[in-house]
This record gives C-alpha cells, sequence and structure tokens, in this order.
C-alpha cells in the first residue's frame, strides 16, 4: 500500500494567502475604508494566484478547491449563518432591539449610566450577534444623551465599545463564535461556558470602574424623556441565549429563535406570514458575504495546505512553542496579527483556524480553550484598531467631539480582558498543579 505523498513546507505557497491578505488591506488604506472591497473578491484574487502559482492540473486544483469550500465545518459554519441572519432579521422587524434599549433607558439612573450603557450594549450585542450593530443601535442615543446632561462622551462611549465587543465574543449567533467553534470542532454552549469564566472577571472589574467614575454625576431634572417597549419582544433573545447555554443543538435553538420571532411579530401585527418569510429571507441574503467568504477561504486555504504553506507556518511556529502555555500564547498571536493586517475578526478567525486545530491537537490542548482564545484575541485586537470598523463607527457618530485615544483609553473592558486573558493562559496551569498537590 502506498504511503500518502509527503508535504513539503514552502513559505511560497504562502503568497497566495498574502495576495488576499493584502488586496483586501491595500483596498482598504487606499479608499480609507476597509470594507471597501468585498472580502469575498479579495480571496478570488488570492484563489486566481493559487491557479497560476501551483504546478497540479487544472482539474486537480479545481479538485482540491471544491474539498475546501465543501468542508463539513465549513458548509456547517455557513448554515448557521444563514439562521443567524434569519433570527437578526426577524427579531429586528419585531421591535426587539429598540425594546432593548428602551427598557435599559428607562430603568437606569443616570448616576449608573456609564454602568448601564455597558450592560444594554453587552446584551444587545450578545443576542443579536453583532458588535457593529449594537453600536449603531445605541451611539445616536449615546451622543444625544450627552449632550443633553453632565456625563463624560468619552466613558460613555468607552463603555458602548466594550459592551458591545464582550456582547459579540460571547454571543452563539455571532460570525466570531460560530467560525471559532466550528474551526476547533466543539459545541457552542462549552464554549460559551468557557469563555465566560475568563471574560466575566473583566467585565466585572469594569462594571466596578464604570460605577466608581458615575458616583459623582447629577441627574437633569429638565430630562423628561419617555421610553416605550414591550418587555414580551425580548421573549426570542432570551429564548436562544437560555437554550444555547444549556446545550440545546445550535441549528435547533436559532431555528426556534427564528419560529418565536415571527409568531410574536405577526401577533402584534408587525408583519403577517407571509411578510415574515420575505423577512427571513432577507436575512439569508444579508450573510451573503460571509456565507462566500468561509466557502472561499475554505478553498484557497485546501489550495494552500496542499502545497506546504499551512505545514511551513506550523513548523514556525513550533519552534517558539515550549508547552502548552506557549501553545496558546502562540495562537492568540496568530490571529491577532492577522486581524491587524485585514481589520475583520471574523475572517481572522477563518484563516487562523485550521493552524488553531493542528497545534491544539498536537500539544493536547482543550478544543474550548482554544476557541475561546482564538475568539477573545480576534475581540481585543478588533475593538482597539483605530482603523476597525466598531472604533470608526463611533468616532463617526461623535462627530470629532471625541478622538481615537479618548475612546480607547476609556475602553476598560478591552484592556482588563487582555490582562486576565494572558494571566489566565500564563498562570492557569501552575495553579491547577497546586491545587491538585
Amino acid at each position: 500500500m502506498a504511503s500518502p505523498q509527503q508535504i513539503t513546507p514552502k513559505l511560497s505557497a504562502l503568497i497566495p494567502l498574502f495576495v488576499f491578505v493584502f488586496t483586501f488591506l491595500g483596498v482598504g488604506i487606499y479608499q480609507n475604508d476597509f470594507y471597501a472591497l468585498p472580502a469575498p473578491i479579495a480571496v478570488i484574487v488570492g484563489i486566481i494566484v493559487a491557479f497560476l502559482m501551483f504546478r497540479q492540473s487544472i482539474n486537480s486544483k479545481i479538485e482540491t478547491l471544491l474539498k475546501g469550500c465543501g468542508d463539513d465545518k465549513i458548509l456547517t459554519m455557513c448554515l448557521i449563518y444563514l439562521l443567524a441572519g434569519a433570527f437578526a432579521a426577524i427579531t429586528k422587524a419585531t421591535g426587539s432591539v429598540d425594546a432593548i434599549v428602551n427598557l435599559g433607558l428607562d430603568f437606569i439612573a443616570i448616576q449608573y449610566i456609564y454602568f448601564g450603557v455597558f450592560v444594554i450594549a453587552a446584551f444587545l450585542s450578545v443576542s443579536t450577534g453583532t458588535s457593529v450593530g449594537a453600536i449603531v443601535a445605541l451611539a445616536p442615543i449615546v451622543i444625544g444623551f450627552a449632550d443633553k446632561s453632565s456625563v463624560d462622551l468619552a466613558i460613555l462611549c468607552g463603555a458602548l465599545l466594550g459592551g458591545s465587543m464582550f456582547g459579540d465574543n460571547l454571543s452563539v449567533i455571532s460570525d466570531t463564535t460560530i467560525a471559532a467553534t466550528q474551526s476547533l470542532g466543539c459545541k457552542m454552549s462549552d464554549k460559551f461556558k468557557q469563555n465566560i469564566k475568563i471574560a466575566l472577571p473583566a467585565a466585572l472589574f469594569t462594571i466596578a470602574i464604570l460605577i466608581i467614575q458615575g458616583l459623582g454625576l447629577e441627574t437633569n431634572v429638565e430630562d423628561t424623556t419617555v421610553y416605550s417597549y414591550s418587555v414580551i419582544k425580548i421573549l426570542p433573545y432570551l429564548l436562544v441565549i437560555i437554550l444555547s447555554i444549556i446545550g440545546i443543538n445550535v441549528f435547533v435553538t436559532l431555528l426556534l429563535g427564528v419560529i418565536a420571532g415571527g409568531l410574536l411579530g405577526i401577533i402584534y401585527g408587525d408583519f403577517t406570514l407571509i411578510e415574515s418569510t420575505k423577512i427571513a429571507y432577507t436575512g439569508f441574503t444579508s450573510m451573503t458575504e460571509i456565507f462566500l467568504l468561509s466557502l472561499l477561504t475554505g478553498g484557497l486555504a485546501a489550495l494552500v495546505s496542499k502545497n506546504g504553506g499551512i505545514d511551513y507556518i506550523l513548523n514556525n511556529i513550533k519552534k517558539l512553542i515550549k508547552n502548552k502555555t506557549s501553545a496558546q500564547l502562540g495562537i492568540a498571536s496568530l490571529v491577532g496579527t492577522i486581524n491587524m493586517a485585514i481589520a475583520n475578526n471574523t475572517v481572522s478567525i477563518i484563516i487562523a483556524g485550521p493552524i488553531a486545530k493542528t497545534i491544539n491537537d498536537e500539544y493536547g490542548l482543550d478544543n474550548k480553550k482554544t476557541a475561546s482564545i482564538l475568539d477573545i484575541f480576534a475581540c481585543i485586537v478588533q475593538g482597539i484598531l483605530p482603523y476597525g470598523a466598531q472604533v470608526l463607527m463611533i468616532l463617526s457618530f461623535s462627530n470629532g467631539k471625541i478622538d481615537y485615544l479618548d475612546l480607547v483609553s476609556n475602553t476598560w473592558y478591552l484592556l482588563l480582558l487582555f490582562i486576565y486573558t494572558i494571566i489566565f493562559i500564563t498562570f492557569r496551569p501552575s495553579l491547577l498543579k497546586i491545587k491538585h498537590n
């Protein structure tokens, strides 16, 4: 029986991947907009370069591309994206997003507004699966509130950014969570439980700081804003969160969430049954870019891997890895560096995922911990990038009232998350040994 063909690690095999990254990055810098070029188009450029470079027959390269696109993890990821898109569209059409925001603002006293914005942003982001969506929904309200009161806009916006990234990192319908769990082959509920052990301490310290910062604020008696909302409209979000935490299959969870949101909208007269199907389909189409990106990146990664590119990266990373701790730090550095290059945390996880999975298996790491680290470091870097969508969005809404340094220096959560995650990775193994002894 013939042994499988040995793959020779080659730096040159990474060129198509570099072409993809630098095409995406270059157009973003030139246009001053990192979303000017659709990411799937940048991947196609990389695929074309791979077809021109690699020496296999055209049929062999097409076969490799299709196998990569059709990988079961990639297809699972894509189907989850579709359901997540439908859920987000249905719940938005029912007014659930407005209900969450207005409920929070109605109950929060001015002294707790910093802490309140963090919590509202976190809940909205974890429910909708998008930090950008939470920022778009809340930023105009936050900036308008600051104009009419004595609150510090920089602290308020830092709380908004931190809360949005906290929720996005933990959400079971977030692109990043889906990509990280599917890449590492772990359940979303397991990743959530592991992730919250790392993220919650940072969030609690952040909340303590925000409460202290808000103690001196005084109520504006002229503010008579009345917030209207229906608590019932938040139920689809709560359903999805609870089902996810207890470990129900993600497809079942999202499908039940879509059905619950649809029934709620029909009962309240927000839309008809037929209209609900169109809204769900609109949710499908809203995920077209990330759907195609995942498929095509899977194909490009397969081409690069077959020609020794992935093995080259692994060999060089392994030279720096001495134990499980350095393996985890290596994965964190890898996804963080990729994210700095392309300013997209989901794409960074999709690219780094296969390499992280190989390191995870070879060094006997816990896949749910690795998935959490992958997601967390992509989240941290994305949240502090001056050219990241989240930062740009907040600065745009602020109309020059705060600058980048004002925003980032008041985003306590991301700083504390970075510190705590490093401590968790570095010292947890030795703490466990002490505990067992």
